[in-house]
């Protein structure tokens, strides 16, 4: 089995909807670290698992200096993003969506 993993910076806004009071609820901005993880039994014909600049090109055009409430079709959790970014990203079976320094959320396809 062959594994990559991949990391980059998003710069983007979100509010919560929750069922709560939460400053949360108001619009505020991280600066998301966010790690992929993909893997796969056999190399693509170019010799890699999955291009690391397929995996930037398709999360950065989607997320950076967004809303990501008007972008993602869901609650913009940390741990949504993680999900989406695991059922949108080929061969991801793993994502960490870090949206401050001691909070990070993964989602894992088992």
């Amino acid at each position: 089995m062959y594994y990559i993993k991949k990391t980059l910076e998003i710069s983007a806004c979100h509010k919560l909807n929750l069922s709560y009071e939460s400053k949360c609820r108001n619009m505020h901005g991280h600066n998301w670290v966010i790690t992929v993880y993909c893997k796969a039994a056999e190399l693509n014909a170019d010799g890699m698992v999955c291009d690391f600049t397929h995996i930037k090109e398709l999360l950065k055009e989607k997320m950076d200096h967004r809303n990501l409430n008007e972008v993602l079709p869901f609650n913009p959790t940390a741990e949504n993003i993680a999900r989406w970014i695991v059922d949108t990203v080929d061969c991801c079976y793993r994502a960490d969506v870090q949206e401050s320094e001691n909070n990070v959320a993964s989602y894992i396809d088992e």
